[in-house]
């Protein structure tokens, strides 16, 4: 196999696991927006939310779009290694490069906004606390997410325990606090609580998740970005030689 065949072979292989990705992704979007309606109840039980959380109903679309362009993009770059065709190779470049165009300036507004973006987090924490507060104990859609949310990320309340004071929940069993927040010790009262060692609230511990997985993410970004600039290489490289092969 001369390095002609083995560009193609890669660019099929390459190619062809965009596209199950993409078919994967846009199965998982299809599947969001059909049940959609768990979502929308839960968010419309959180008073004084902040209206940018509504775009978190847009996931499913997002899904289903970045799925779509992952089909075309692998579909595009397998047919056009294996056919030769010089008009699928240069689409599937422009469409790479305008993906990764997309991806730079989306990097340039994340840094330039992000005090914007902390904002949000902070009134959606206000308005997750009021939910407490409020639903917690007789909500069994808001009490479910919560102690599933704690369970696994083993954090208690948005900021601490003290979310619960005045929630159903503590009210109706004698001041106690969830489970999730007192891990080793029954009842969870106050008592345990002053004398245990605190458990964070999970807005600290999901942006203690997020610092200390920085390196992952920009790893993982600047990979995304390796491959990218590597499959614009070969398809331009494919492109010239069927190009000079047919002239």
């Amino acid at each position: 196999m001369g390095c002609f065949g083995f560009l193609k072979f890669m660019m099929f292989v390459f190619n062809g696991i965009i596209f199950l990705a993409g078919a994967v992704l846009l199965g998982i979007g299809i599947w969001v927006k059909v049940d959609s309606g768990s979502i929308l109840s839960f968010l419309g039980k959180i008073e004084n939310a902040p209206t940018e959380l509504s775009q978190v109903l847009n996931v499913g679309y997002l899904l289903i779009a970045v799925g779509i362009l992952l089909v075309i993009i692998g579909f595009l770059g397998c047919c056009g290694a294996i056919k030769e065709s010089k008009c699928m190779l240069l689409m599937f470049f422009i469409i790479i490069l305008l993906v990764f165009l997309v991806e730079v300036a989306g990097a340039v507004v994340i840094l330039v906004f992000r005090p914007l973006a902390e904002d949000v987090f902070q009134r959606f924490g206000t308005a997750a606390v009021a939910s407490i507060k409020k639903d917690y104990g007789t909500d069994s859609d808001v009490t479910g997410l919560w102690d599933t949310t704690m369970s696994t990320l083993k954090c208690c309340g948005i900021y601490n325990s003290s979310d619960f004071i005045d929630s159903p929940y503590y009210v109706e069993n004698s001041n106690q606090y969830p489970p999730p927040c007192c891990p080793r010790a029954e009842p969870c009262n106050q008592i345990v609580i002053n004398f245990s060692t605190a458990i964070p609230g999970c807005f600290v511990k999901f942006t203690q998740l997020i610092d200390d997985n920085t390196v992952v993410i920009v790893g993982v970004a600047l990979g995304i970005a390796a491959l990218e600039l590597c499959a614009m290489t070969v398809s331009m490289i494919l492109y010239c030689k069927i190009k000079s092969r047919l002239a």
